[in-house]
């Protein structure tokens, strides 16, 4: 699977961007209990087994299972308080930048430390620089494949993509001798036996409807964006020392001080530059062409409630100052989005593999309990969010929607220009095409809105001033938490510290949001809910659950099941 944190070496990119070899698998049959299963399924990130039921051709009931015990928050115990950002953003090596911020800001809570203006403007510009390598590389190497047929690339003619090429992209004058040279790379892949990410796939399926020209062209952006990965990594590098895990970071501000170059600024803005233009003349316009050409999936895949913590504060007071702004929308209705009460989030554990019941973050608990996957009882590592007992779609897309019902500007805008671009209407939104559009929509804007960021910068003035931190004493105990918006969704860190060390410390991440189990009603979570009447044409090849599952891009690596009651054959495939 190509790395999400590698940024390499951007004064030096390599002349052929081959991703990583990976395992070729072959269908080998399953145990006799008649499932289906797929078995490992990549192009994620961790652990996650899904198994659903099919019946009629659709899926009927489905169950969402973390194999993986993350269990960082007992690690934390005993700890500084001033450290566990160090800890926390190692939880995972794709949003690195994510967890260490928000591990910081519970923090600067707990303390009631306010950061600098300055200060403010650099984190905003490292989570934009996160959020746009995080986006790139979860729809062209992570889920594109859903979408295009690497095989059909191999038949396309050259004259033809270059044709099909201005169709989709204005100002690109990508030439039928540019996508033979393209053509001919697919082909070495192939002809060389080691396929790498294009190793098994379901190939040829029914489910593909691109052209061998259309495939072609979305091929040659998927090789395209590799190179680009290196340039949105780099900004990170550049402001906060590396990427993955940054050093970038500290309670009460950032540690520059006289590091603030005019070069580095000029370095910073043209990374970011670069690849701003990638996501105007690349990225949005595939997003848009494959939910036209998929327009039956603005009907698959959607989830009734949706919500965001909203993210890149333009000032001290939150959440009113948030750029992306804070509400939930229940039941589909964008034009009444709510104000979130933190105090109505509860952890339910009824089916998860933990001691306890439903409790506020703030008083939870992490007490394993692993009894074996039952379905009908306990079948999860992830414990099961509600947000006023109900369950909650977290990421881009109920951020897209959430600026939308609160007229964000240059959300609404992006927002109606896509849907007419791509022939559909709002309520096609909450669907798998809506989910994996709404990334590519606010990767638009936050690569414009960046651009303004950057004007705020200044470079250090070499003095003994410290613009980039403010002073604090650290009290012996307290409690904070910190909302953050991470690439896939609403973070919370919760934090109580007493003696200095840690007494307790919790965090609701993305994907325990939308991949958490039934909760003690034994109402299913969001991917539960939205894989039902999913439909599959092919059992021993579900190319259509993968899509839905991957367009929620989970923080964990997926193992699909497939059940249908009216057949008890079974068969094991595996997939990437």
């Amino acid at each position: 699977m190509p790395k999400k944190d590698n940024p390499g070496n951007p004064n030096n990119p390599p002349t052929d961007p081959t991703p990583e070899p990976t395992p070729e698998p072959t269908p080998t049959p399953a145990p006799s209990s008649g499932n289906i299963i797929i078995d490992p399924v990549t192009r994620i990130e961790g652990h996650l087994r899904v198994e659903t039921a099919v019946s009629g051709g659709k899926v009927s009931n489905a169950w969402s299972t973390s194999p993986l015990f993350r269990g960082i928050e007992p690690i934390l115990k005993n700890r500084d308080p001033r450290d566990a950002w160090m800890l926390t953003q190692r939880l995972c090596g794709v949003c690195t930048y994510v967890h260490g911020i928000t591990s910081i800001r519970s923090v600067e809570d707990a303390v009631g430390v306010a950061i600098p203006d300055k200060a403010r403007v650099i984190r905003n510009l490292l989570m934009g620089a996160q959020w746009i390598h995080d986006h790139i590389v979860h729809f062209y190497q992570l889920h594109l494949l859903d979408w295009v047929d690497i095989t059909s690339a191999l038949n396309a003619d050259p004259t033809q993509a270059a044709s099909v090429d201005k169709q989709i992209y204005s100002g690109r004058n990508r030439t039928a001798a540019y996508f033979s040279g393209v053509k001919q790379r697919l082909q070495t892949f192939v002809g060389s036996g080691q396929l790498g990410p294009f190793a098994n796939g379901y190939w040829g399926h029914a489910a593909y409807i691109l052209s061998p020209e259309e495939n072609l062209v979305m091929m040659a952006n998927y090789l395209e964006a590799l190179r680009i990965q290196i340039n949105a990594a780099h900004m990170h590098a550049i402001l906060a020392g590396k990427n993955p895990h940054p050093h970038g970071l500290i309670v009460g501000g950032v540690p520059l001080n006289k590091d603030l170059t005019s070069a580095r600024i000029s370095e910073f803005a043209s990374a970011s530059n670069a690849a701003r233009d990638f996501v105007t003349t690349c990225y949005l316009p595939d997003a848009t062409w494959l939910a036209a050409r998929y327009s039956d999936y603005a009907t698959i895949g959607g989830s009734e409630n949706l919500m965001s913590f909203g993210e890149f504060p333009l000032g001290g007071a939150e959440p009113d100052s948030l750029y992306f702004p804070r509400g939930a929308i229940f039941n589909r209705q964008t034009g009444s989005v709510q104000p979130v009460d933190t105090s109505q989030i509860s952890e339910h554990v009824t089916h998860s593999w933990y001691s306890g019941s439903a409790l506020h973050p703030a008083e939870g608990q992490t007490v394993p309990n692993y009894t074996g996957i039952n379905t009908s009882n306990k079948y999860s590592w992830i414990k099961a969010p509600r947000y006023q007992g109900q369950p909650m779609e977290v990421g881009p897309l109920a951020r897209v929607m959430v600026n939308y019902g609160k007229g964000h500007q240059a959300t609404v805008q992006t927002v109606n220009a896509f849907l007419q671009k791509a022939g559909l209407s709002l309520a096609g939104m909450y669907s798998t095409i809506g989910r994996t559009a709404s990334r590519a929509i606010e990767t638009k804007i936050i690569a414009d809105a960046m651009g303004s960021w950057i004007s705020q910068l200044t470079p250090s003035m070499q003095t003994s001033e410290m613009p980039f931190r403010s002073t604090f004493t650290m009290p012996d105990a307290g409690a904070g938490v910190a909302l953050n918006e991470a690439p896939r969704g609403a973070l919370g860190h919760w934090l109580n510290f007493s003696g200095g060390k840690i007494v307790n410390y919790q965090m609701v991440v993305p994907s325990t949001w939308n991949f958490g189990p039934r909760d003690s009603a034994n109402v299913p979570g969001p991917v539960e809910q939205a894989l039902i009447d999913t439909p599959v044409a092919d059992q021993a090849r579900p190319l259509e659950v993968l899509r839905v599952v991957h367009s929620f891009d989970p923080c964990i690596a997926c193992a699909v099941h497939v059940f249908d009651p009216r057949n008890n054959q079974g068969v094991e495939v595996k997939a990437i």
